[in-house]
């Protein structure tokens, strides 16, 4: 007996040691390398963006100081395209050999800017991320940095403009993005006067000019540097952003085609590598076929797509009518109705939207613009269940309004809806199906759902009651051979759109 005791605790021992040494580690975190295939690895729309539906940021940097035209300024006055550009420079400060782009800087102070008030605004407009566009083709960067000598903490409104926004946005819950625009930056036509050409790059070379100087720093703000030097000063101005900010969304323009391929990979792998250390699930945005849609986000701009789509997408557009991205004197905006029936259009698509707002030089957003924000986030405080967190119906809806083509592809950000136009979003759980109409209709008006009720269209589950959506109010419905029926109630209703929600098993 005591030799079995013996034999069984020696057996329990080597067990429990053998166990010791065969337990596997702790994983470690997956890293990601600068290849697509390492990349792809990466999810392009955590759930949370998928949710978020909606976003802002702002065009807003030396271009706001002239107020002129459009953010393209020094990209129409160095080609001297279009007179009128030279004629106001000239005007307003001199002719262009006497007074350069670079001589806006000590012009923008900023002396009104309030992170704590902006981020507060877009907290009340129903943002669920915002930022900064950190740097425009105009080689001026908006943050503290320490690779670009030309930025907002160093001259100008002397303020780490991108910092002070991101920790206020990041203060409300929101989640923060930056956006890069330099990649146009560089000089394309190689020191050569001769080629005017020059639509890639924002300034045009011209030995009159700045823009051809051999100064090094001036080199760097013009764009007037080699390809390979270029794409590692694009490279590092990405990297630092990332690394002192942590945003939660990097948002590209064009002409990431034009930066040499190892450098948008490398790009993309510290962005990804350090949001593992951070804990964060990021998003890559990009337009056209500028990013691998397998690790990013398809952006359009102005525009949206003309059906449901399978994969979650973006827009961009802005509060201007038309025109200017950035301020501009005289700027006329969009009125409420044509801004927020276009976004309901964007996500019973599948699409998230990013508003541009145009902030003035001082730091002052006009009434106009505020307006605007506090009327979609006060529908938005109404009408929110039907927009975060949904998903949309294997349908958009249907309707008689006419869509332009927009001008970056899918159709226009401006389309003339009514309340014969109707669009629907899902809740997750499928217990809901959300009703829009883009419009204010008139109680009693009936409003057939088109062919709901035909097989592959309709519900997957039956409809137990259909409401309106702010009163809570029961409406009288019938479920006919091809469609669903209901009736608006004698309510108060939105004059920029309405809900019903149609509640299923």
């Amino acid at each position: 007996m005591n030799n079995i005791v013996k034999y069984l605790l020696v057996a329990l021992l080597f067990w429990s040691c053998n166990n010791t040494i065969s337990k596997p580690e702790a994983e470690t975190p997956k890293t990601f390398e600068p290849n697509w295939e390492s990349l792809a690895e990466h999810t392009a729309a955590p759930e949370w963006f998928q949710d978020s539906k909606f976003g802002i940021y702002f065009h807003w940097g030396l271009y706001s100081v002239p107020a002129y035209g459009t953010e393209w300024y020094p990209y129409f006055l160095y080609r001297n395209e279009k007179p009128d550009f030279a004629k106001y420079h000239e005007e307003n400060y001199g002719p262009l050999e006497e007074f350069g782009y670079h001589d806006f800087i000590p012009l923008f102070k900023a002396e009104k800017f309030d992170a704590e008030d902006w981020a507060e605004l877009f907290k009340t407009a129903g943002a669920k991320f915002a930022g900064p566009v950190a740097q425009h083709h105009d080689g001026f960067a908006m943050w503290d940095s320490d690779i670009n000598p030309w930025n907002a903490a160093a001259m100008g409104p002397k303020k780490d403009i991108t910092g002070d926004i991101l920790k206020a946005i990041e203060k409300r819950g929101l989640k923060t993005m930056t956006s890069f625009h330099h990649a146009r930056l560089r000089q394309r036509h190689e020191g050569d006067s001769t080629k005017w050409d020059t639509y890639n790059s924002h300034f045009a070379y011209n030995p009159k000019y700045p823009t051809s100087s051999e100064d090094p720093d001036l080199k760097k703000f013009y764009g007037n540097l080699p390809q390979a030097e270029f794409d590692q000063y694009w490279l590092d101005q990405v990297n630092e952003v990332v690394d002192k900010y942590s945003p939660d969304m990097l948002w590209y323009d064009v002409w990431l085609n034009h930066v040499a391929e190892d450098k948008i990979q490398e790009m993309a792998a510290h962005y990804f590598n350090h949001a593992l250390k951070t804990n964060q699930e990021t998003v890559l945005v990009a337009k056209h076929d500028d990013l691998p849609k397998s690790m990013s986000v398809l952006d359009i701009e102005q525009g949206g797509k003309k059906d449901v789509s399978e994969t979650v997408w973006m827009t961009d557009i802005t509060v201007s009518d038309k025109g200017s991205w950035c301020y501009t004197k005289g700027q006329v905006y969009k009125t409420p109705q044509i801004l927020l029936r276009n976004m309901i259009d964007v996500w019973s698509k599948n699409g998230v939207v990013l508003l541009n707002i145009s902030p003035m030089a001082d730091g002052t957003i006009n009434q106009e613009q505020r307006d605007l924000l506090t009327q979609v986030g006060g529908w938005l405080d109404v009408y929110g269940e039907s927009v975060y967190g949904t998903r949309p119906f294997h349908i958009y809806g249907f309707g008689h309004a006419k869509a332009a083509d927009g001008a970056h592809g899918g159709q226009s950000a401006k389309v003339e809806y009514t309340a014969e136009d109707v669009r629907y979003t899902t809740s997750k759980d499928k217990k809901a199906l959300y009703v829009f109409l883009l419009g204010k209709p008139e109680p009693g008006t009936e409003v057939s759902l088109g062919k709901l009720n035909n097989i592959g269209y309709g519900p997957a589950s039956p409809v137990k009651r259909i409401v309106e959506l702010k009163s809570g109010q029961e409406v009288k419905w019938e479920k006919t051979e091809r469609t669903y029926k209901f009736i608006v109630p004698n309510v108060e209703l939105n004059d920029l759109a309405n809900v019903f929600k149609m509640e299923l098993e």
